[in-house]
């Protein structure tokens, strides 16, 4: 009579367990990373969507003082020599810091050297407020003239060439003063949002 020995067992090593592991954390790692980078797109895009949303909000304020100085209190050429804080202007041109901000937007406790917070715009609904100042780029007040202002050339008339444009600037040329020049005005918007947030926008015009 045979008998037949069971064939031993060969102990698990644990071998597949092993990589399986390993395979899941690669997969958390990739995930967490797959999230983190969803989360710093939607970020991004939100700050994006945030600033344009205050770019066009700053345009309200641009439009109040473009309209002051077209048609609104300062469209006389004299009212605009002096400065007028009910108004928001300033006939010369104001201190600023390294990036060409007035600083009278900088700091509330000066604005009311040069402004009045009652117009100030506010957009209740968003949270956001615009303040804004205007000044001549001139260094004294009175009419502005070329020896303190900062002027700009009017456009070339339609049809003109370029050389008629250089012969009316030109002053040894026939067509001196053909060109009339213009005083250019800074005009600045502050625009504060939620959570003190707050950017600042500006352009220059001429009238």
């Amino acid at each position: 009579m045979s008998t037949h020995r069971p064939l031993p067992r060969h102990a698990q090593q644990g071998v597949v367990l092993l990589y399986g592991l390993i395979v899941l954390a690669i997969m958390l790692i990739g995930a967490a990373a797959m999230v983190r980078s969803m989360n710093t797109s939607l970020f991004n895009a939100g700050n994006i969507g945030f600033k344009r949303d205050l770019t066009n909000q700053a345009e309200r304020a641009a439009v109040t003082a473009l309209t002051l100085l077209e048609s609104g209190a300062l469209a006389a050429v004299v009212s605009r020599q002096s400065s007028s804080t009910a108004n928001n202007y300033s006939a010369t041109i104001l201190a600023t810091n390294a990036q060409g901000l007035p600083n009278v937007l900088l700091a509330d406790s000066t604005f009311t050297t040069v402004g009045v917070a009652t117009n100030d715009i506010t957009v209740t609904d968003q949270a956001i407020t615009l303040r804004w100042v205007v000044d001549r780029l001139c260094v004294n007040t009175g009419v502005a003239e070329a020896s303190h202002c900062t002027m700009a050339n009017d456009p070339s008339p339609a049809g003109g060439s370029g050389s008629d444009l250089i012969n009316a600037i030109d002053t040894t040329s026939g067509g001196a003063g053909a060109l009339p020049r213009r005083v250019v005005y800074r005009v600045s918007v502050r625009v504060t949002g939620p959570r003190s947030t707050q950017a600042f926008f500006q352009t220059t015009v001429t009238i």
